[in-house]
């Protein structure tokens, strides 16, 4: 599982963040300023919160709803095993300043961790298996 698509659900740099539900968006926050493109995985449910799986799209700002695939660089673990999942186009992973941007958007008691694609693709096999 190196590639997956994922929908976006709040755009990079946008304070509005939507919900994506039976293929459409509804807006349901205004909230801080996004670091990264974020959403989900539609149909990968994640047991630590029966959602679809939480995904981040490094790179410029997506619109919502823009349904994007990229290559599986890494997982940004938390805590309460409500990880989320990080794409991008060309697979060279964040940037220094992407990885401390979005560590710094979760709380310090959520132990925010960001590991590898390895690690990534062994959490998606797990669920898959689960």
């Amino acid at each position: 599982m190196n590639r997956l698509r994922m929908v976006v659900e709040w755009s990079k740099g946008s304070s509005f963040r939507y919900a994506w539900k039976d293929g459409n968006l509804a807006l349901v926050a205004v909230d801080q300023p996004a670091p990264v493109n974020y959403g989900l995985i539609p149909g990968l449910i994640n047991p630590a919160d029966g959602e679809e799986v939480d995904a981040v799209f490094l790179g410029p700002p997506l619109p919502p709803g823009t349904q994007v695939e990229g290559e599986v660089v890494g997982i940004m673990w938390l805590a309460d095993g409500d990880h989320k999942i990080l794409l991008e186009a060309q697979g060279q992973g964040p940037s220094p300043r992407e990885a401390q941007e979005l560590l710094a958007w979760f709380h310090p008691s959520r132990k925010p961790l960001l590991l590898g694609p390895q690690e990534a693709r062994d959490w998606l096999k797990a669920l898959l298996r689960g």
